[in-house]
């Protein structure tokens, strides 16, 4: 027990020991935390203190020949003092006090105070960098500038060169050229009496005028030719050319009011006349664009006068397909009305076929009328050919939807003929059928013919009767005829096909009977079956007859039925 109590106590205490060694370190671990951000900034300090702003300042001095840079040079000095014997003791002193709270243990103090001193040293190291920066600014002016002329001189030279090179292709636009090029040489002339004052503030002026003009004299020496060419030469080419192909077409009867030449040529010289005036200042501010604008629109106009002939030829051919086919059209729909009140007598027409024929002579009476109009449109060259092709195209497709609705109701009164015809021609198959049907039960004397085959032959003939009265109604209600046609030839096969089954089947039954007469001596059995199969058979039970005879037989002689069929064929085919 002593043991416990002796492990539980040194257990405690290390844990104590433990815990103050873990907490000595944090705090010894918090405190070299603060102490690196401190010399960071510091160094940062010690960093804005020795910029090379001072002997930048003292280049300055050299160049004080004017009140406006000894102005200059007594701000930026200020300045100066200022950071040196004011913001950077600041900062020092802030050093101090967050060195002293981290000392005294005061973290939370110290994190507060090394926050404003980040703070105060990025305000005074961005100070110091802009005050630096507009002194080299003017220390370095007289090497940067002289750089930049250079290549300027450079360039002017190859400008002036290309220019003389190419000076023909200018034509009078040569003469303000070559005053711009004098502009430009006295401006670098400018630039040497400046330089010489020591005026650096001027310089950049100068030298961004000079930047400018050349950029602007580039531009003229690139695009001019273009603007001269076209405008002088193949624009106005092209507009002559333009006026002498409308004047003829015009005379030859297309109507191009649509294409507004006139007007347009009008407004293109204009245009012209002021590209070139501005030109002659040097302005070709998007003068390149327009007259390809130009150039590319009187293209055009030369596609519009093909494409005009063209569709010219496609109007005729167009118009001359169209009147083939309303001809034609016309033709029918007056033949139709012709035999009108004869096709009512004779068929008994819906009044939907007979409103849908009036429809489509009604909208063919109005597609001759606007036929006619486009013809006479067409005659005094009220509207252009592709104006006259689009309304004929029209035409052409209220003339398509118009022969289909003729057909829908031509096809309604050719259907009814059809159904005739075809009732008349089902009429003699069905008298074929039951003529055939009645020879066979002729030619094969049965000695029995169920009463059930009299009632279906009465009603076959019956049928045929009805398809007769129905055919010299007048007017034909087809439907009606197709529902006797129908119910006639299905009485008429049926019949047909259960008399050709009843004489095969009677035929077969005699057979069997005929075939098993030769056993009758020997087997009891058999000619008592056979004598009872004859017995059916008078009573026209052939089917019960034929299957009771060969049953019999089949158990005297197997496969009989297979030998009787092969037998009954052959009889069939003699």
């Amino acid at each position: 027990m002593d043991n416990m109590m002796i492990i539980s106590v040194i257990s405690i205490i290390c844990l104590v020991i433990f815990v103050i060694v873990m907490l000595v370190f944090a705090k010894k671990r918090r405190r070299n935390k603060y102490r690196k951000m401190l010399d960071k900034l510091e160094y940062e300090k010690n960093q804005i203190a020795s910029a090379p702003v001072g002997p930048e300042l003292a280049k300055v001095e050299s160049y004080l020949k004017n009140e406006k840079l000894e102005s200059l040079y007594t701000d930026w000095q200020d300045r100066l003092t200022d950071i040196r014997e004011t913001k950077i003791p600041k900062l020092t002193d802030m050093l101090v006090d967050a060195e002293y709270a981290i000392s005294g243990a005061d973290y939370k103090s110290a994190m507060y105070k090394i926050a404003q001193l980040e703070m105060e040293v990025y305000k005074v190291r961005t100070t110091s960098d802009i005050l630096l920066d507009e002194i080299k600014e003017l220390t370095s002016s007289e090497e940067r500038n002289r750089a930049i002329i250079t290549k300027l001189k450079t360039k002017y030279r190859e400008l002036y060169e290309l220019f003389t090179d190419r000076k023909a292709e200018y034509g009078d636009m040569a003469e303000p050229i070559e005053l711009q090029f004098e502009n430009i040489s006295r401006r670098f002339e400018d630039f040497e009496y400046i330089m010489e004052k020591n005026e650096y503030e001027e310089v950049k002026d100068i030298v961004k005028a000079i930047q400018t003009m050349l950029n602007h004299i580039e531009v003229i020496i690139e695009e001019m030719p273009s603007v001269v060419l076209i405008g002088e030469g193949i624009l106005p080419k092209k507009i002559k050319e333009i006026k002498t192909i409308y004047d003829k077409m015009v005379e030859l009867g297309y109507s191009l009011d649509y294409l507004n030449v006139d007007f347009n040529i009008n407004e293109a010289n204009n245009k012209i006349k002021d590209i070139l005036d501005r030109a002659k200042v040097l302005d070709l501010e998007d003068s390149v664009f327009e007259l390809k604008v130009l150039t590319e629109y009187f293209e055009n106009l030369f596609n519009s006068f093909e494409k005009e002939k063209i569709i010219k030829n496609e109007y005729e051919d167009a118009t001359k397909t169209l009147d083939t086919k309303l001809q034609k059209t016309n033709f029918l729909v007056e033949d139709i009305f012709k035999e009108l009140d004869s096709l009512k007598r004779m068929y008994d027409l819906k009044e939907e076929d007979i409103t849908l024929l009036e429809e489509v002579k009604g909208k063919l009476d109005e597609l001759n009328k606007d036929s006619d109009t486009l013809k006479m449109h067409a005659k005094n060259h009220t509207f252009a050919y592709s104006k006259l092709t689009e309304e004929v195209e029209h035409l052409v497709v209220r003339l398509s939807d118009i022969e289909e609705k003729l057909d829908q109701g031509i096809s309604v009164i050719g259907s009814m003929h059809d159904d005739e015809l075809r009732a008349r021609q089902q009429l003699d198959e069905v008298n074929i059928l039951l003529k055939d049907a009645k020879s066979q039960i002729r030619n094969y004397n049965l000695p029995v013919i169920p009463n059930s085959y009299y009632v279906e032959l009465k009603e076959a003939g019956q049928a045929i009767r009805e398809i007769v009265k129905e055919l010299d109604k007048k007017p034909l209600t087809i439907e009606v005829l197709n529902t006797r046609v129908d119910t006639a030839r299905d009485l008429a096969l049926k019949l047909f096909g259960k008399t050709k089954e009843m004489v095969k089947t009677a035929m077969f039954a005699e057979m069997a009977i005929v075939y098993g007469n030769r056993y009758r001596s020997v087997e009891v059995e058999l000619d008592k079956n056979l004598s009872y199969s004859e017995v059916l058979f008078n009573k026209g039970e052939y089917k019960k007859s034929l299957e009771l005879s060969i049953n019999a037989l089949n158990k005297i002689e197997p496969g009989i039925y297979d030998k009787l069929l092969d037998f009954y064929s052959e009889e069939e085919a003699k």
